[in-house]
């Protein structure tokens, strides 16, 4: 059986970031903006602040056990994409937890290979809100 690739990676740089964040705030989430804010930024909340339902689809965790979420609608115009998330000097928005490290979260991504995008097909649908919370 050959492994899925996975939909979302993160840096090193923004693993460690993660890591810092956590142990001021416990467990992390993030959630993909769909444009509201602060562009189409990765959005880090303390796990459970953000609210995510049957409309959200978990792209995969990130430093271990960190969920990254997606809105449908967005997942769309995405699924055919790895996302990485990075973090880069500067301000993002103001709900997003690194907001006050002088640092922003952002993503970079890359088209999946066609037997990439074969394999993740074939595998389904990924899971929604409704059925794993945050």
């Amino acid at each position: 059986m050959t492994a899925l690739p996975p939909r979302i990676l993160a840096t090193l740089a923004a693993e460690a970031l993660m890591h810092r964040l956590a142990q001021k705030h416990g467990p992390l989430m993030f959630h993909q903006s769909g444009g509201c804010c602060d562009g189409s930024a990765p959005m880090c909340f303390p796990r459970g602040e953000f609210k995510v339902g049957a409309q959200d689809v978990l792209l995969g965790h990130v430093a271990g056990d960190i969920p990254v979420w997606i809105g449908a609608a967005q997942f769309e115009y995405w699924r055919h994409t790895q996302v990485t998330i990075d973090v880069v000097p500067g301000r993002g928005a103001g709900m997003s937890l690194e907001s006050p490290e002088g640092v922003r979260f952002i993503v970079r991504s890359r088209i999946f290979t066609d037997a990439e995008n074969d394999l993740l097909e074939a595998a389904g649908e990924p899971v929604r809100g409704d059925a794993v919370t945050g």
